[in-house]
């Protein structure tokens, strides 16, 4: 005979145990400052005694107010996501508030079934980097859904109507570009990323514009994508090197594209820094210990996070401003993959 399932323990029940009334078990529940140490711990040991579990969803239907936000990237493997979440983090802890995290791998279907799974979460605004060739019927979709949402990092989803928080891309673009023809190359190839993409458009736009300033002719055969990972970019260097007129440099779309395209250059017996100067995107942390350290250009991914969520809470409390497009500005971070000098093995 199967055992009996046990029924969800009551926070009536737990108010009973404790020895206090409802409400301040409520309170203690949702984290209230005014109440005493000893009753929080009272409470709190109750609860943990008799198995209870916060029932966010009910909470959020009751107040009418959702405390809980979804957080939808396309990989958590790429640190850049990684320092983004942190951010938004950072910020929303403060506020009390709880993150369910999705993950994407650039897949609309996955994007589409992450919304429809935090809406029945109730959660009461999404912060998103939104997958490639985003439709208009998605757009109209999350309207109709009436929640907050920001998106950051890309702006995939077509007419502004939502707020965004991101990095002048095409201005990375071109710092990246500007300082490799400051090192005195022209034959500089721009590897990873695909041309579906709002971020690649916008750093290829860059690039172009710092040739066009140098007088320099756009070779297309110098536009090599690839996945922006280790492995695409190690593929994408070897296709650069297989050209009849290969680069003596490479701007590549991030970091970890640069690291893939820096080790094909080391399993052919050739140095980045000394024999084909190297530049990354994002300036993740590895990117300062890596071997050499990388050039590459900082795009603030954890105060684009904090700036998002900051957006979202005012959103979600009811700020009914027209959309905001915050863009930081990047900085180049210089290192020794672009500098030319010698390096010991």
């Amino acid at each position: 005979m199967t055992e009996k399932r046990r029924s969800r323990v009551t926070l009536q029940q737990v108010a009973n145990h404790a020895g206090v009334s409802r409400a301040t078990a409520s309170l203690v529940v949702r984290g209230s400052p005014h109440i005493s140490k000893e009753t929080r711990e009272k409470v709190l040991n109750s609860m943990k005694e008799l198995g209870y579990v916060y029932d966010r969803v009910a909470a959020n239907l009751r107040s009418h107010r959702s405390s809980t936000v979804g957080l939808i990237i396309t990989e958590i493997g790429n640190p850049f996501f990684s320092d983004l979440l942190a951010g938004v983090h950072e910020s929303l802890d403060q506020e009390g508030y709880t993150v369910i995290l999705g993950t994407t791998f650039d897949s609309p279907a996955k994007q589409d079934e992450l919304l429809s799974t935090m809406l029945e979460y109730r959660v009461g605004g999404v912060i998103m980097s939104p997958v490639p060739g985003c439709s208009v019927d998605m757009v109209e979709r999350l309207k109709q859904w009436g929640i907050p949402v920001v998106l950051v990092a890309r702006e995939e989803l077509p007419m502004r109507q939502f707020d965004y928080v991101g990095i002048d891309n095409v201005a990375g673009g071109r710092l990246a570009t500007k300082h490799l023809i400051q090192q005195g190359h022209r034959r500089i190839a721009f590897i990873g990323g695909f041309s579906g993409s709002s971020v690649w458009r916008d750093r290829k736009k860059g690039y172009c514009e710092a040739l066009e300033q140098a007088g320099i002719e756009l070779d297309e055969s110098l536009l090599i994508q690839s996945l922006t990972t280790r492995k695409g970019g190690m593929e994408a260097m070897k296709r650069a090197l297989e050209l009849p007129n290969p680069p003596t440099a490479a701007f590549c779309y991030n970091d970890v594209v640069a690291f893939g395209a820096m080790l094909g250059l080391k399993e052919v017996g050739m140095m980045p820094g000394r024999d084909i100067a190297i530049v990354g995107f994002d300036n993740i942390q590895e990117s300062a210990i890596f071997h050499p350290p990388l050039t590459t250009i900082a795009a603030f991914p954890e105060r684009i996070g904090v700036h998002a969520a900051h957006i979202l809470h005012k959103r979600m409390t009811g700020e009914t401003s027209e959309p905001k497009r915050l863009i930081l500005q990047p900085e180049l971070v210089v290192r020794e993959s672009s500098s030319g000098i010698p390096h010991s093995s």
